[in-house]
């Protein structure tokens, strides 16, 4: 097996929600595979530390601030993109945010900013990078960040949920649509990770051992351990893949 097919030597690509948590831990692993990186968020401050500690100060990873819920920020995060590096070759849409309230209580506020972030803003940023690659007759790679909440209900979660649910089939329907350019669609969905949006639940004294008594492997996820599967969906080494939703859970759906 030619191991240079995992290689993203020369590769550019876009990481949204790349400062922090699961982002983070993937945008790693594709600079320590070779890449070259923006990655995206609201907090200019945590990008820009991400950034420096990433790319060792040799420019590999460039941080630029947007909201993926709104078009403007969408079309200038593109066009800041290709303006440094000339061309896009993989996107992860990962950027995501969650309300914590029982349905019966999720206001109509929360549902939006939920919905937006998590499934408005991914599609047309991924129909946005998609354009340029058909515009330049690239092939390419987008992967969008799924959930074990896809297939699972989520407490306390509703349009999150319902965001995630949807991510899953928006993957499998650009997927579809894309193929006839060579554009890959996939998905990562991961399980239980320790990060900043699973704090409220790693504090809460019943629903954390739940959790963790469910989970085969005995332990939560470090959002590093995404970097294996992430390099190899942005890689050549996924080209007869599209249209798949990876869990990486611990075990939990299969529990």
């Amino acid at each position: 097996m030619n191991l240079d097919m995992f290689s993203l030597k020369g590769r550019i690509g876009i990481v949204t929600g790349g400062g922090t948590g699961l982002g983070k831990g993937i945008a790693t692993a594709l600079v320590q595979a070779g890449a070259e990186l923006v990655i995206a968020g609201r907090r200019k401050d945590i990008l820009e530390k991400a950034a420096e500690e990433m790319s060792q100060n040799e420019g590999k990873v460039i941080p630029v601030k947007a909201d993926i819920s709104k078009l403007d920020d969408i079309k200038r995060l593109v066009e800041r993109t290709i303006d440094k590096f000339g061309k896009i070759d993989f996107l992860f849409n990962n950027a995501g945010t969650v309300r914590r309230t029982p349905c019966e209580d999720h206001s109509e506020a929360d549902w939006d900013s939920v919905i937006e972030t998590n499934l408005k803003g991914p599609f047309f940023l991924g129909q946005a990078v998609a354009k340029r690659m058909i515009a330049g007759k690239r092939r390419g790679k987008i992967i969008n960040t799924a959930s074990l909440i896809s297939v699972i209900g989520a407490k306390n979660a509703v349009s999150y949920g319902a965001s995630k649910g949807g991510i899953a089939i928006l993957t499998k329907s650009m997927a579809n649509d894309l193929a006839k350019y060579n554009i890959l669609v996939n998905a990562i969905a991961p399980g239980w990770f320790i990060t900043d949006l699973t704090q409220e639940i790693r504090e809460d004294s019943k629903r954390f051992p739940a959790i963790l008594s469910r989970i085969p492997l005995g332990r939560w996820g470090n959002p590093q351990e995404l970097g294996g599967v992430a390099v190899f969906l942005a890689s050549d080494a996924s080209n007869y893949m599209t249209g798949q939703v990876i869990y990486v859970d611990g075990g939990y759906i299969s529990s």
